[in-house]
């Protein structure tokens, strides 16, 4: 079986200088996909931008965490603090997702609109995914397999990224990452056994890695054994509007890395076929 890649760039539409970044990587690099947060900032421009580059493949980065709601209903305001903004961290959001029937109904309307926002602005997604892997909490994926249906989207992120990358012979990370890892890691395994029809994927890798991809990194993704495809996180960005994120000056080294003509002669090498979820066999 041939091997295929998809390198993602999470944050489309976070900011102008996301935005910019996502699209040199894909015309100057080896980035073949990008997901669309729908209530960020920068959206509109993401949305144009991606019409200009119909070779991008272009997803939804689902999002509850993050910014102001788009959808009106009153039922949000179990989401929001009073100024309106997402209040749950990921860890809290999991804990009510499984306790409050109302939370995980606010969610579901909440997806709904963020999805229906993207198609009407002329996007046909190419698959879903979530801020902080979310969509993978029990309750959750069970709401975006739904939608999925309901829109017609055939592909959903499985975040399943092997324990081995946390060895040695990768590039060091700490305590926090690996236990992050772990987490999704057994997430991704019950989503799997839940609804597997949208899983087109069949490793992840930049999980653990996060904010830590450099070129060692590639250089150790392009000598990994797997078959089928594999998808690849990744987060470039230049620093325009980025406001206060725990990924800033990493966001312009894997720019640079994904743009580096070795990056893609190393991944060439090893047979890698550069692909997205909209041009993969079965979606």
């Amino acid at each position: 079986m041939a091997k295929r890649m998809i390198i993602n760039a999470d944050d489309f539409g976070l900011c102008e200088g996301v935005n910019k970044a996502v699209i040199e990587a894909h015309k100057n690099g080896v980035l073949t996909s990008t997901t669309i947060m729908a209530n960020m900032p920068a959206v509109d421009q993401a949305i144009h931008f991606a019409k200009d580059n119909p070779s991008l493949g272009v997803g939804i980065h689902l999002n509850v965490l993050q910014g102001k709601p788009l959808s009106p209903d009153n039922s949000i305001k179990l989401l929001t603090n009073d100024s309106g903004e997402f209040k749950y961290s990921a860890y809290k959001l999991a804990i009510e997702t499984l306790l409050c029937k109302k939370t995980r109904q606010a969610i579901e309307i909440e997806l709904t609109s963020q999805i229906a926002s993207v198609i009407d602005k002329g996007i046909k997604p190419t698959h879903l995914d979530s801020h902080k892997h979310f969509h993978c909490l029990e309750p959750v994926y069970k709401i975006v397999c739904s939608l999925a249906d309901k829109f017609g989207i055939r592909a959903i992120r499985w975040p399943w990224e092997p324990a081995t990358v946390c060895s040695k012979d990768w590039p060091d990370i700490e305590l926090k990452d690996k236990f992050r890892a772990f987490l999704v890691r057994q997430m991704a395994l019950k989503a799997q056994k839940l609804d597997n029809r949208f899983i087109k994927n069949d490793i992840f890798f930049g999980l653990a890695h996060t904010g830590r991809i450099d070129d060692n990194f590639w250089a150790e993704i392009a000598q990994t054994q797997f078959a089928g495809t594999a998808e690849v996180m990744t987060h470039p960005g230049y620093a325009d509007g980025l406001g206060k994120t725990r990924l800033v000056q990493q966001r312009r080294s894997e720019l640079e890395c994904l743009c580096n003509p070795a990056t893609k002669k190393l991944l060439t090498q090893a047979g890698i076929q550069l692909v997205h979820y909209g041009n993969i066999d079965g979606t």
